[in-house]
C-alpha cells in the first residue's frame, strides 16, 4: 500500500490514494463542501411548490426544475473530468464554488422579472458549479485515506451533506413558503394585476439566494487561499489524463457502469421522493398540511438520511459495503409499498422513514463503483457524478404519472423499482468487492 509521500509542490503536500492514515484537516475542509451543495440540492423541494403557486404549473411543469438542475450533472460532469486533469482537485472545487456563486444570483433577476425560464437557467448554472464539485470532491475524499474505509469516509462525508439538506426545508419553508397561497389563474386575473402578484410571491426568494451567494463566494475564497494535499497516483498517468487504451481499460470494470446505473436510479427514486412530499402530505387522505408545515416533514425525510449516515460511517467499517447496501435498499422499497397501500399517518411516517435508508446508498455505492479505478478514479468519477442525471429523469417521469389517471398517491410504484435494482446491485457486490 503506498505510503505518504513527503514532498511540496507549488505550496501543497502530496497523499498517495490508499495510505495509512485519513489527512484530517482536508477531510474537515470537504465536509464543508459536502454541506453546502446538499443544503442548495434539497432548497428545491421548497422552491418547486413555490413556483408551482406563482406560475400555476402541473405535476409534471414543476419536476421541470429537478429536470434543469439534474440534467446538469449529464451535461457538466465529463468537462469537470477534464478541468481536474488541467486544474486538479483543489482548484476544480474552487472554480465550481465560483460557477455556483454565479448561479445563486441568478435567481435576483429571474425573481425581479418574473420569468420561469429565468429560473431554471439559474437552476442550471448552479447545478453546473455543484457538477463540477462534486466531481472533484467525492474522489477527493474517497482517497484521503486507506481505500479499506473510502466507503466509511463518504459517508461520514455525507453525512455532512445530510445536514444541509435537512436544513434547507426548515430554511426554505420559513423564509419562501410561510406566505405562500394560490395565485388566481389567467382567467380570473389578467395582465398587470397578476403580474403584479406573480412578482410579489417570486421576489420571495431574492433574500435566500442573495445570501447563499455572498455565502459561497466567501467559501470559494477561503478554499483558494487554503493549503489542501494533492493526490498523486503510483502510475505516471494523472486522473483521466487522455491515453489511448483507457476507454477500452475503463470497460473492464464492469462495476463502474452497474454503480453509474445504481447511482442515477437511487438519485431518482430520492430526488423524487423529496420533490413530491410536500405535495403529497398536502393530499386530503394522506396529511392534510398547509406547505409549511410540510416543508418540516421534508426535514425531517433529509434529516433521517443524515442521522443514518453518521450511523452507517461505523456500520461500514464492520460490514460489507454490498450487504448493507441490499439491505437498507430492501427497507426502503417495502416502505414505499407501505405508504402507497396506507393511508394517514401510516402513509406519512412510511414516506418519511425512507430517508433514514437512502442514507448510506449514494456513498456505498460510488465507492463500490469507483474502487480499484486508480488512474482512470477523474474519469470513473465522471461518469458516477454524470449518472446523477438520474434526479432529472425520474422525478419528471413521477410527474407524468402523477398527471395521469393513476394520481400521485399511487406515483411511487416508480421509486420502488428503483430500490429493487439497488438492492440487487447490492447483493451482486457483497462478494465481488469489500471496500469497508
Amino acid at each position: 500500500m503506498s505510503q505518504l509521500v513527503e514532498q511540496r509542490n507549488a505550496g501543497l503536500s502530496s497523499i498517495a490514494p490508499g495510505t495509512d492514515g485519513t489527512n484530517v484537516r482536508a477531510m474537515s475542509v470537504a465536509t464543508s463542501l459536502f454541506f453546502m451543495w446538499g443544503f442548495l440540492t434539497s432548497l428545491n423541494d421548497t422552491l418547486i411548490p413555490h413556483l408551482k403557486s406563482v406560475f400555476d404549473l402541473d405535476y409534471t411543469q414543476a419536476m421541470l426544475v429537478q429536470f434543469a438542475f439534474f440534467s446538469s450533472y449529464f451535461v457538466f460532469a465529463f468537462p469537470a473530468g477534464k478541468v481536474i486533469e488541467w486544474l486538479g482537485y483543489k482548484r476544480t472545487m474552487v472554480v465550481g464554488l465560483v460557477i455556483m456563486t454565479a448561479g445563486a444570483f441568478l435567481f435576483i433577476p429571474a425573481s425581479r422579472v418574473p420569468s420561469f425560464d429565468l429560473f431554471l437557467a439559474a437552476l442550471i448554472v448552479l447545478a453546473a458549479g455543484i457538477t463540477v464539485l462534486q466531481v472533484a470532491a467525492n474522489p477527493y475524499v474517497a482517497n484521503l485515506g486507506p481505500q479499506g474505509t473510502a466507503s466509511s469516509r463518504l459517508n461520514l462525508a455525507q453525512a455532512f451533506n445530510s445536514f444541509g439538506t435537512f436544513l434547507a426545508p426548515i430554511f426554505g419553508g420559513y423564509l419562501i413558503l410561510s406566505k405562500l397561497q394560490m395565485l388566481p389563474t389567467s382567467t380570473e386575473v389578467t395582465g398587470t394585476a397578476l403580474q403584479a402578484q406573480r412578482l410579489q410571491q417570486a421576489s420571495r426568494v431574492d433574500g435566500p439566494y442573495l445570501g447563499i451567494a455572498i455565502t459561497l463566494a466567501v467559501l470559494a475564497t477561503a478554499l483558494a487561499l487554503i493549503n489542501l494535499p494533492k493526490l498523486t497516483f503510483t502510475q505516471d498517468l494523472r486522473p483521466g489524463e487522455a491515453d489511448p487504451s483507457t476507454s477500452d481499460r475503463l470497460r473492464n470494470h464492469s462495476q463502474l457502469f452497474l454503480g453509474a446505473l445504481g447511482i442515477l436510479l437511487y438519485v431518482g427514486a430520492e430526488v423524487a421522493i423529496g420533490s413530491f412530499l410536500i405535495s403529497y402530505l398536502q393530499l386530503p387522505d394522506i396529511g392534510n398540511l398547509n406547505a409549511r408545515t410540510a416543508s418540516l416533514y421534508v426535514s425531517l425525510y433529509w434529516g433521517g438520511a443524515m442521522v443514518g449516515r453518521f450511523i452507517g460511517s461505523a456500520i461500514l467499517r464492520r460490514f460489507s459495503t454490498g450487504r448493507v447496501l441490499a439491505l437498507a435498499a430492501s427497507i426502503a422499497g417495502i416502505l414505499v409499498v407501505t405508504s402507497m397501500v396506507g393511508f394517514g399517518h401510516v402513509a406519512v411516517i412510511s414516506m418519511v422513514a425512507v430517508g433514514m435508508f437512502n442514507s448510506i446508498m449514494f456513498p456505498s455505492i460510488f465507492a463500490l463503483g469507483i474502487a480499484d479505478l486508480g488512474p482512470l478514479t477523474g474519469r470513473g468519477s465522471s461518469i458516477m457524478v454524470a449518472a446523477i442525471v438520474g434526479g432529472a429523469l425520474i422525478p419528471l417521469l413521477q410527474g407524468r404519472i402523477a398527471d395521469s389517471s393513476i394520481g400521485l398517491h399511487h406515483a411511487f410504484f416508480l421509486p420502488f423499482i428503483c430500490y429493487v435494482y439497488i438492492a440487487a446491485f447490492g447483493l451482486t457486490r457483497r462478494r465481488a468487492t469489500t471496500i469497508a
